[in-house]
């Protein structure tokens, strides 16, 4: 059966810098078009970079329907293994589910990671007609989606127009995972979370930062962007605190 064509603009994005590696992944029925502009930046900045496609993003509604959770972790573990052969020094990022896979792959491997910057990560709802859907019988093949929130006019984010229902289970299995796993994620943190965010609720942004054990932890709250703040107006400040954030820590590393 042949691979199903990727979008144009979804294509995955790997650059090789150098020893400090960032790896970054996109968010649920998104694709790495929404981390390019970030992820070019991380490059331009002289980082090794690598934004997987997860399993079925980029292509469509009914591809993303057979793939799991544990595909897209898997596919952001093999990035990171990619990531492990050129560099000495690992960060991870991530916008939404990119959030949640941050936060489960520094949770599942303590040691690896320098520092995580979750983006508007996603580990509870507070909708529960769409926590409904993950045991329904009968179900909808598909629902309304949740992606393209963005304040700045004339900028759209390359998403599914409809959720895959069901991948819903594997998203509420994801985040009560990577929930389970913050005490374990012993690295800094640098939490960006947009005050006005029409998919994920910013109180999980505060949640995670309350339970992040490190102390060398920080929130900055988003004023000027919704859900997508890294297509949004606030996504040249997320790609300028992350460089200094990466560079911080690095320096620290390496005294």
């Amino acid at each position: 059966m042949a691979e199903p064509q990727v979008l144009a603009g979804a294509e995955p994005f790997y650059v090789e810098n150098g020893n400090i590696g960032v790896l970054v992944s996109h968010g649920y029925t998104g694709n790495p078009q929404s981390m390019r502009y970030l992820s070019e930046g991380l490059a331009k900045a002289g980082f090794t970079v690598a934004l997987p496609r997860l399993k079925g993003h980029g292509t469509t509604p009914a591809d993303m329907a057979t793939s799991s959770a544990s595909d897209w972790v898997a596919d952001l573990e093999k990035a990171s293994a990619w990531l492990q052969q050129r560099c000495d020094t690992l960060f991870v990022t991530g916008l939404s589910m990119g959030g949640t896979l941050t936060l489960l792959v520094a949770g599942q491997h303590p040691a690896l990671f320098k520092g995580i910057i979750p983006i508007n990560a996603f580990l509870f709802s507070t909708n529960p007609d769409l926590a409904s859907l993950a045991f329904m019988s009968p179900a909808p093949a598909e629902v309304q989606g949740v992606g393209n929130d963005v304040k700045a006019e004339g900028v759209a984010e390359l998403a599914y127009p409809v959720v895959p229902v069901p991948t819903i289970k594997e998203l509420f299995t994801l985040m009560k995972v990577a929930d389970e796993m913050l005490p374990r994620i012993t690295c800094p943190a640098l939490i960006f979370a947009s005050r006005n965010d029409h998919v994920v609720p910013p109180a999980n942004s505060e949640y995670i930062f309350q339970k992040l054990p490190n102390a060398d932890k920080q929130l900055l709250w988003l004023e000027n962007s919704y859900h997508v703040a890294t297509l949004d107006n606030d996504k040249d400040l997320i790609l300028q605190k992350s460089i200094d954030f990466i560079k911080v820590h690095t320096q620290q590393t390496t005294r």
